[in-house]
């Protein structure tokens, strides 16, 4: 039980942190990177895409994995295929996709 409330409370910064990418990719992808650029750096469309949807996955699909390991419900443990098989099919969406508005 005790392991569960630590587990739980370190994942409430990355919590934090996935929110912060969701709503500011341009900065999360340049986070540590920037002063290695003279001028502001362009980032493409499909990146802040990709950036946007990787945060949004782990955001809904980590509890699921999670909740399947701690209350050791064995049919929610496909879920971390699922998880992987969703979070692959998203990026190829993403990166075959050819509009770039």
């Amino acid at each position: 039980m005790a392991e569960t409330v630590i587990f739980v409370i370190f994942l409430i910064p990355l919590y934090g942190i996935m929110l912060w990418t969701y709503y500011f990719p341009e900065d999360s992808i340049l986070a540590g990177k920037r002063r290695m650029y003279t001028e502001e750096p362009e980032i493409s469309k499909a990146s802040i895409r990709y950036t946007k949807f990787a945060a949004m996955t782990t955001m809904v699909g980590l509890p699921v994995v999670i909740i399947s390991f701690i209350l050791k419900i064995y049919v929610l443990r496909l879920s971390i295929i699922i998880f992987f098989l969703i979070f692959i099919l998203g990026a190829l969406k993403i990166y075959t996709d050819d509009k770039d508005d």
